[in-house]
């Protein structure tokens, strides 16, 4: 491959968060080890997983100074050694744990990068490999959600929780949506069956009520902090399911006291992640429905919001302090 050695890329200096992200401008290009293949990055998704690597909060992330961003879309310009079936010219969408992302050029393990839908923008197909099959593993594998079955799904605009509401309708369930008033119409043209603001300190009460006392089946529990005990309330004694998948809001303890005497319920923690590498057989049956779903038009492209890789740090800030929609994308 012959093409520029130096990129544009945002690097974070520090673990004091996305003010720290600063644009570079002689970032070396990388090569592609075996194994890998090297993008020209047209988009990159913007996850909670950046904004707690920024802070030092997530297990085992980069010490800085690092290359921020985990997720990238664009064109493969050359692949490594070993590389099959993956060829230069494809568009695929990507994760690398180890950053990279926000900048004109990644390096990514094959293994995970999956082609680009036909039809779809590069950017359109951000989020497949992390919100999608977050949001299909909480429902389907460990949530064992069935139709008829009630489920709570917090931050329900956001772009796992868009991807959970719409396959949670495909199953049959009955959708109890939680979102910031703001947020409220975008959740319904999704085909939520009620939406909550998720701020209200009587939530658990709300889904009580919704439920007729019973509670829910399954909690989608990505928002952490104070509405942790909600979620734990809010669900159906012994055969209700809360899968922790995020903690936006904040750490949320639990005891085993708790689990005897005041919440006998299935708390299941999930990182697609560690899912992905400890139990490969369930992750390729999430990836499997997923195809199905996007085959059938259950999955649609939607459109990510867009900022420019000088705005990173913003739109870093703005997905932190929870005022987005959706999923968000860096165009290099």
């Amino acid at each position: 491959m012959t093409g520029p050695s130096t990129m544009r890329a945002l690097r974070q200096t520090s673990l004091h968060g996305p003010q720290d992200l600063h644009l570079i401008t002689d970032a070396p290009v990388p090569a592609p080890g075996p194994g890998e293949v090297l993008i020209r990055v047209t988009a990159a998704g913007v996850n909670f997983v950046d904004v707690s690597q920024s802070r030092g909060t997530f297990a085992g992330g980069p010490q800085p100074p690092y290359l921020a961003g985990i997720e990238g879309a664009g064109e493969i310009i050359a692949v490594g050694e070993g590389v099959t079936g993956l060829e230069p010219g494809a568009h695929v969408v990507g994760v690398g744990i180890g950053g990279g992302a926000f900048a004109e050029y990644m390096a990514l393990p094959a293994a995970a990068a999956l082609p680009v839908p036909a039809g779809w923008a590069d950017e359109q197909a951000l989020g497949l490999l992390v919100n999608c099959p977050t949001a299909l593993a909480a429902l389907k594998p460990l949530g064992a959600l069935t139709a008829g079955q009630t489920v709570l799904i917090h931050a329900a605009a956001g772009g796992t929780g868009q991807y959970a509401v719409k396959m949670a309708k495909h199953y049959g369930a009955t959708v109890i949506a939680a979102a910031s008033p703001a947020k409220h119409e975008v959740v319904s043209a999704l085909g939520a069956d009620h939406v909550i603001d998720s701020r209200r300190a009587d939530l658990a009460a709300e889904v009580l009520r919704l439920t007729g006392g019973a509670g829910a089946d399954l909690v989608l529990e990505s928002a952490g902090g104070t509405t942790f005990e909600a979620s734990l309330t809010a669900v159906k004694r012994v055969t209700g399911r809360v899968v922790v998948y995020g903690l936006a809001g904040g750490e949320a303890p639990i005891t085993n006291w708790d689990l005897v005497y005041k919440h006998q319920i299935h708390l299941i923690g999930l990182n697609i992640g560690i899912l992905s590498q400890a139990a490969p057989q369930v992750f390729g049956e999430v990836m499997d429905e997923m195809f199905k779903l996007l085959a059938a038009g259950v999955l649609t492209p939607v459109q990510p919001t867009t900022y420019a890789l000088t705005d990173g740090p913003k739109a870093l800030a703005e997905l932190e302090a929870r005022t987005t929609v959706g999923k968000l994308a860096l165009l290099p």
